[in-house]
């Protein structure tokens, strides 16, 4: 039986990506978390009207040494918090005990996305309605070759799932400000 675990979302950034290293194997690598909702009209007024309850994902993505492209400086350098993305990449389970937990409470687990293509659907607009000092190519696709974690890798040593903070593993709570779509 064939499989498929390819996931394709729009949304904002809710945060600065922060870059670091996996030990011992050159390998970079940057996480982000990442707001998508779903926009409604209103019957009545015929306004658009955003998601009050969107989705915050933790999000990953790698560098290999030896890839064409340099997926983790691509974001380092182009994404901000509240910059508009198209990702694409494969969901992935993390699993870990959180010590401080009472002992029935210690299994964690949340699904997080290693993103393997990005494209830059534009910058935010300033109050004076021109561009916000970044362009993006007008919608150009800026992809990143096929990049994913070593067979070693172990998020614990990169100081644990992104965003971990001991919290519930539902992926509805945001960290900071929510991102407005």
């Amino acid at each position: 039986m064939a499989t498929l675990n390819k996931v394709m979302l729009m949304g904002r950034l809710t945060d600065e990506p922060k870059e670091g290293a996996i030990p011992n194997t050159g390998t970079r690598v940057v996480k982000f978390r990442f707001a998508v909702g779903r926009s409604k009209k209103n019957p009545a007024t015929g306004q658009w009207e955003n998601d009050p309850n969107p989705l915050y994902i933790d999000c990953e993505a790698f560098a290999r040494p030896d890839a064409k492209r340099d997926l983790v400086s691509l974001i380092m350098q182009y994404c901000h918090k509240g910059d508009p993305l198209y990702i694409e990449g494969r969901l992935q389970l993390d699993q870990w005990e959180d010590t401080n937990a009472p002992e029935k409470y210690r299994k964690r687990s949340k699904h997080k996305i290693v993103v393997e293509n990005i494209e830059f659907l534009g910058g935010r607009q300033s109050e004076d309605g021109g561009s916000g000092g970044r362009s993006y190519g007008g919608g150009s696709r800026q992809t990143s070759g096929r990049s994913a974690p070593p067979a070693d890798y172990n998020p614990d040593d990169f100081g644990g799932p992104s965003g971990h903070d001991g919290g519930d593993s539902g992926g509805s709570s945001g960290g900071g400000d929510p991102i407005p779509f």
